[in-house]
């Protein structure tokens, strides 16, 4: 298997849709009662959590590249 980044907003993300759908299982089974506009507040604050979290991992992965690895990337300074 390939190695890649580790990205933390895919996991927040996909942990807060996993936690929605529990919510929704233990409803549907009558294990609790879930009001229907639950999944809002949920969603949203899951969402902010993964927007910061990938925002964080991208400013730190940008100030770890070193000038050897920008020579591949379009847009980079031309070495000398």
């Amino acid at each position: 298997m390939l190695r890649h980044d580790f990205q933390p907003g895919r996991l927040v993300v996909g942990l807060t849709l996993i936690l929605a759908g529990v919510l929704y299982a233990g409803d549907a089974t009558g294990s609790w009662d879930i009001p229907w506009f639950v999944l809002f507040p949920v969603m949203s604050a899951g969402l902010c959590l993964a927007a910061t979290a990938g925002l964080a991992a991208r400013g730190i992965r940008r100030r770890r590249v070193s000038p050897d690895e920008r020579q591949g990337v379009p847009g980079a300074d031309p070495p000398e």
